[in-house]
């Protein structure tokens, strides 16, 4: 979007006899309405209520570059088992827990792909000393495969597929791929899973760097103190989603008192925010099994 145009769009739904019912869709350009829903005309055919304007394009021309936004958004929580078992996931494109990952990484450009893969080798490399090329590959029946050669007894090492790949070596992989592949907002749910921590660690300066060269948004839900004990981290930045009786609150972490006092007193953002996120009476699952 052009960087003069300053767009809001605003959307809120129920349920109605199992179908989603729209009850509000602003769109604001430059802080002036340029639509509000509901019109006369939905109130005429409550119909028109189960579609909002910005997923129909006959009608989402004036603001049509919010839904290339939205297009542009990417969220990935890698699966490895399906990786590994993509019949499971048969049919479906772009899915974001991973069963067309393989079928993705075919479809990008040679030149591209090689060079991706190349610069994932070498990020890898620091997790996995052993693995000394990544490549795509593809069996007999044309299924792509991603596999590694890790340095072995034998001269030319030994190569192994991703049924053979860790679950961690698979995650970090699909997640060195997501923040390569597009320029849209990427979301990413706890990254940290199955990595070492000291891996984890690292991720928040590999993610700044990338945003400070492409200018791509990231956005990372996250239980991990690893990766919040970043100093690079600012308060600013970080979010607290807190369970409530109709749903969950966004809360922005600088503005609770008690956790900026914290950090005045010398506390990482890990030691001063996770507590606040903590289940009350976590501890009462110790209980469970007694008779």
């Amino acid at each position: 979007m052009a960087d003069h145009i300053q767009w809001t769009y605003q959307v809120a739904f129920n349920q109605k006899q199992g179908r989603l019912h729209l009850r509000k869709e602003q769109v604001r350009r430059n802080g002036e309405v340029i639509l509000d829903r509901p019109t006369a005309d939905d109130r005429r055919d409550p119909e028109r209520l189960t579609q909002t304007y910005l997923e129909q394009v006959n009608v989402n021309q004036p603001f049509r570059e919010i839904a290339t936004f939205f297009v542009s958004v990417r969220y990935l929580h890698l699966v490895p088992q399906l990786v590994r078992e993509p019949d499971r996931s048969v049919g479906r494109a772009h899915d974001p827990f991973g069963g067309d990952f393989l079928e993705q990484v075919a479809k990008t450009p040679a030149k591209t792909q090689k060079a991706r893969l190349q610069r994932i080798q070498e990020a890898l490399q620091v997790a996995v000393p052993q693995m000394q090329a990544i490549e795509l590959w593809r069996d007999a029946r044309g299924t792509p495969h991603l596999r590694g050669r890790y340095q072995h007894w034998r001269p030319q090492g030994a190569w192994q597929t991703e049924e053979q790949l860790s679950d961690g070596t698979l995650r970090l992989l699909g997640l060195l791929w997501a923040v390569t592949d597009g320029t849209g907002p990427l979301l990413l749910e706890e990254p940290e899973l199955s990595l070492h921590p000291g891996i984890v660690s690292t991720l928040p300066q590999m993610l700044a760097r990338i945003q400070r060269r492409n200018g791509r948004q990231i956005f990372l839900s996250t239980h991990s103190p690893e990766l919040l004990r970043d100093e690079g981290i600012g308060l600013n930045e970080v979010l607290l989603l807190l369970p409530a009786l109709e749903g969950t609150t966004v809360t922005p972490a600088s503005s609770i008192e008690t956790i900026r006092q914290l950090l005045e007193g010398g506390l990482s953002i890990a030691d001063a925010v996770l507590p606040h996120t903590s289940p009350r009476h976590a501890e009462q699952l110790m209980l469970f099994g007694e008779s």
